[in-house]
């Protein structure tokens, strides 16, 4: 399958710390792949490389066949426009509504009129299936409905690839389904995506493929289900020997 993401050799440190070590992986146009592993393993700074808010040290980032970790600063614009985040924390703004939250950078940054930006968060947000709290303001809403909100505001900006960094990890446990349902249906629609997940059902059920990483370093890839029933590296043996246990 074609390529939308490509790493070569990417390293990252901050200071004396080596978080990245030479990381290569491929995902396919379409693709899921998850990525699991230890805490502090590197995997929320792999999916800060991607989107260059953490440039990488060295290696190579492409992005459907372009090169992006170069020093031209065009790099970033191609980037943000084609690559959404989603993150641990909600990070909505309190004083504006759902509507507004999944609005606002439709018409600052894609220049939308107040017309289709307004369509295209109510479209969005009934995707999400909270089309009843559009008014409704961050406090009002459950954390489970605070991360749809903020998936329909990343999948405003139309990306072509999205990043999720442990987006169930702040929710608690009879919320975290709502979220990873929204999940499951954007990959039955196709979108490229990059999980960072603890879920290792959504991992082996949805996925295509799994990069398990410790210390900095891809130690397992490969097809979802056969990675995760029966891993060949004994490191990934323990670790999902633990968390299975768990």
């Amino acid at each position: 399958m074609e390529s939308m993401l490509r790493l070569e050799g990417v390293h990252k440190s901050f200071g004396d710390l080596h978080v990245l070590r030479g990381v290569n992986l491929e995902v396919a146009r379409g693709g899921v792949v998850c990525v699991i592993g230890p805490s502090g393993s590197g995997k929320s700074t792999l999916l800060r490389c991607l989107n260059l808010l953490e440039p990488p040290d060295d290696g190579r980032i492409y992005l459907e066949g372009v090169e992006i970790t170069g020093r031209d600063r065009r790099g970033v614009d191609f980037v943000r426009r084609r690559v959404g985040m989603v993150f641990q924390q909600f990070n909505l703004f309190p004083h504006m509504s759902a509507l507004q939250n999944v609005a606002l950078a439709q018409r600052t940054v894609l220049d939308r009129p107040e017309p289709q930006a307004r369509e295209k968060s109510v479209e969005l947000l009934t995707r999400v299936g909270l089309a009843d709290k559009a008014d409704e303001y961050p406090e009002r809403l459950s954390g489970g409905q605070q991360q749809r909100v903020a998936i329909a505001r990343a999948l405003a900006m139309d990306p072509h690839v999205m990043l999720f960094d442990e987006v169930t990890s702040a929710l608690d446990p009879e919320l975290v389904k709502e979220v990873l349902d929204v999940l499951r249906g954007l990959a039955a629609e196709g979108m490229t995506m990059v999980v960072v997940t603890h879920e290792m059902g959504f991992a082996r059920d949805v996925a295509d493929r799994v990069a398990f990483i410790d210390e900095g370093v891809v130690v397992e890839e490969g097809e979802a289900r056969a990675l995760l029933d029966d891993p060949r590296e004994e490191r990934t043996k323990r670790f999902l020997g633990a968390v299975l246990d768990h």
